[in-house]
């Protein structure tokens, strides 16, 4: 790997807390540091990035110490999974721009993409999600993207900010977003027209409601997905009391870690993204403690997906056969994770939830067979 330390700031949060004593097993004692005298994270699978740019929600907002304030909380917790190896490489500098500090970003997040590493980012504002597309981007691969925020943020904006991103995201040429999901939105926050383009485009959604019914239906969104982007927003403000604009209803915390985990046991996902967090307005540090956590489950997915089977090995499934609606097709059950696939006409398999196999057990066209089948058309 090049060297990334030009783009970091100078002290990392592990030295200005070094009176603080860890027990051997929490994450602190664990974690690889790039610090000054060593700024190497080659030997790491995840390695943490900390960005603080704000200015996406307005101009003058200042840097942020949000990434900081979720490390206070992510070193005392205790690492059951050592065999994934982590490293914390810092803080990305503040720019004299905001473009600056993307470009800084985008840079690392880079390096990190061609090196096989998985990235976490601690943001930040939300609209540092194109530099997590913009790192597939330079390197032409066409990706999945899912991303979880109550907003869908698709306004009409010269600027980059963190209500337009996603205009720029899925419609900028060349465009490398071979499929988008959209988690967790609020319906009162979003014009019915906006649904309306996503559907045209073919892209899948969400609401917070049905989640909430079922978290479940998510994971084959995330399992199928490379990069994954998590606003908190989409957490209600009792379980993140520092979303002082966001809402009293929303996900759980327990749900929105059932959605990291789903994150982390992905295959391919290799860019995972927290953003929308303020440091300022937490309440008892509950909502850092919940992203903390929410990295530790994004990495106890990472041990689950290293178990699981390859499609390849028919062995590790169990198979089953079904006709519906004049349709034949094979749906596989992972005996290892209880995850389910099925098999579309051209012969592909794609991840699917058991409600799709009942669907069709049911003699009834599954809705995600469905969607499939449009995409292709």
């Amino acid at each position: 790997m090049h060297d990334l330390h030009a783009f970091f700031a100078q002290r990392h949060f592990i030295e200005t807390h070094s009176h603080i004593h860890y027990d051997p097993m929490q994450w602190a004692s664990k974690l690889m540091f790039a610090t000054q005298d060593r700024f190497d994270v080659s030997e790491a699978d995840v390695v943490i990035v900390g960005c603080g740019e704000q200015r996406g929600q307005h101009e003058e907002a200042p840097f942020s110490l949000a990434p900081d304030a979720v490390r206070k909380e992510l070193y005392q917790l205790y690492q059951w999974h050592p065999e994934i190896r982590i490293a914390d490489a810092g803080n990305i500098l503040q720019g004299a721009t905001a473009d600056d500090t993307r470009a800084a970003l985008r840079a690392v997040l880079l390096e990190l993409q061609e090196a096989g590493k998985i990235a976490i980012v601690l943001g930040g504002s939300h609209g540092l999600t194109m530099q997590q597309y913009e790192a597939f981007k330079k390197r032409r691969q066409p990706i999945n993207a899912v991303i979880a925020d109550a907003w869908i943020d698709l306004d009409e904006s010269e600027l980059l900010t963190d209500r337009s991103f996603l205009l720029d995201l899925l419609t900028v040429q060349p465009n490398f977003v071979r499929h988008y999901t959209h988690l967790g939105f609020q319906s009162y926050f979003v014009h019915p027209r906006m649904l309306e383009t996503l559907d045209k485009l073919r892209f899948d959604f969400i609401r917070a409601g049905r989640l909430r019914e079922n978290v479940e239906e998510a994971e084959p969104a995330l399992r199928a997905a490379d990069l994954f982007s998590f606003d908190l927003s989409t957490v209600r403000f009792s379980d993140a009391p520092s979303n002082v604009h966001g809402s009293p209803n929303g996900l759980s915390g327990d749900e929105a870690c059932a959605l990291t985990r789903y994150a982390g046991m992905a295959t391919q996902l290799s860019s995972f993204g927290l953003f929308g967090y303020d440091s300022k307005t937490d309440v008892h540090q509950m909502s850092a403690r919940l992203i903390a956590q929410m990295i530790w489950y994004f990495v106890e997915g990472i041990v689950l997906r290293r178990k699981e089977a390859p499609l390849e090995n028919r062995e590790e499934f169990a198979e089953f056969n079904i006709r519906f609606t004049a349709n034949d097709t094979t749906f596989l059950k992972s005996r290892r994770s209880g995850r389910w696939w099925m098999q579309l006409p051209d012969a592909r398999f794609v991840p699917c939830a058991y409600s799709d196999y009942l669907a069709a057990c049911n003699d009834e066209i599954p809705d995600r067979w469905l969607r499939e089948q449009e995409r292709l058309s």
